[in-house]
């Protein structure tokens, strides 16, 4: 029996040094970005194509898409929003990638904001996709000159939960650009989570870039943005208010302001369209219309979904498919909206429909 019982302490002596070599480790390698960090702009390899020139007067196209890590198509479900599924299976992941690729060739549009895009994550196979779906639009649109942004907000060597465990994830923001960006950013939001959560969470964050006008010293500024989702409400509002701030603070120096991506929050107006069916599953925040300063406006579709819950794969005739609006823009007075449009991807490989914005560059 004493040896039975120096046998056991052994083994939790063990286990015990193990877990405290583990939060060492996920101590030591935290991602700890900055307040605010440059990000470098890549151009494609041999591009000889100019970007397009903007002057104050034109209008331009931005696509707004949540890209779900190519892992949340029609056939997931997912363990925070009351499913189960932690990683997809690699055929899932390749279809849906691919897809993606494919959808984003057909819009055409002179900026693409793309979130929840993977580097070198385990529940994508380690597939860098941003790079993926920068070549296809660089190869599949020779005409045109994309550049490509790109900002962590989710960076973990080993995400230890649930079970199986997520693993290493790196993923984040990324704006793939036909018209010259001059320079980029990464400023970090507020965080909601203390540590040791928040050693294996998001970080989250906007990622700016700058578009020089031609004729004036005035630029166009894109802030590409995936607010707080599994939080207690309070840092989606300290996420949203240093928002604001930053946008006012771009326009009071004379710029055109375009923000845009998932908020995690309900658009004004759009909760009668689609009410919560499930409070006990994840509900989002919401958006009032009265947040923003005089002149300032949202831009979304109220008709069409953007987002699903993950509580189940997608039943489009289930009484249990949460529908939510959280995907749109925020624009600066100086930018006057010419259409605003949920491309209906019926969610096939993502659980989010990408929302398309035609706007104009008032002089």
């Amino acid at each position: 029996m004493p040896n039975f019982r120096k046998l056991i302490l052994y083994y939790l002596g063990v286990l015990l040094i193990a877990a405290l070599v583990f939060f060492i480790w996920i101590f030591a390698t935290e991602y700890k970005p900055a307040a605010e960090e440059t990000v470098l702009i890549e151009m494609q390899n041999g591009s000889t194509v100019p970007g397009k020139v903007l002057n104050p007067g034109d209008t331009l196209t931005v696509f707004s898409q949540n890209t779900g890590y190519a892992g949340l198509g029609e056939e997931a479900d997912f363990f925070m929003d009351g499913g189960s599924s932690v990683q997809p299976k690699v055929e899932h992941s390749v279809k849906n990638l691919t897809g993606l690729s494919e959808f984003l060739n057909r819009l055409n549009a002179d900026v693409y904001f793309l979130q929840e895009v993977d580097t070198d994550s385990k529940r994508s196979y380690g597939i860098n996709q941003a790079q993926t779906y920068w070549n296809s639009l660089s190869e599949n649109n020779p005409d045109r000159s994309y550049s490509s942004a790109f900002a962590l907000n989710f960076s973990c060597n080993y995400v230890p939960y649930p079970m199986p465990p997520i693993g290493k994830v790196h993923s984040g923001l990324q704006t793939i650009s036909g018209l010259n960006m001059d320079n980029a950013k990464r400023v970090s939001l507020p965080c909601p989570f203390q540590w040791p959560v928040s050693a294996c969470n998001l970080k989250r964050c906007l990622l700016v870039s700058y578009v020089p006008l031609e004729n004036t010293d005035k630029q166009l500024v894109l802030m590409n943005l995936h607010l707080e989702a599994y939080d207690d409400g309070e840092g989606k509002a300290a996420q949203t208010k240093a928002l604001m701030d930053l946008l006012t603070r771009e326009y009071e120096k004379g710029n055109y302001v375009i923000a845009g991506g998932d908020f995690n929050q309900i658009f004004p107006g759009t909760l009668e369209t689609y009410p919560i069916n499930s409070p006990d599953l994840w509900t989002p925040g919401v958006l009032e219309e009265d947040m923003l300063p005089e002149g300032w406006q949202f831009a979304y579709d109220s008709v069409t979904p953007t987002c699903r819950l993950l509580n189940q794969p997608y039943d489009p005739d289930s009484e249990d498919t949460q529908f939510y609006i959280l995907d749109g823009f925020i624009l600066s007075p100086n930018c006057t909206v010419r259409s605003v449009t949920t491309v209906n991807s019926d969610f096939r490989f993502t659980d989010h429909n990408g929302v398309k914005l035609e706007v104009t560059l008032e002089k």
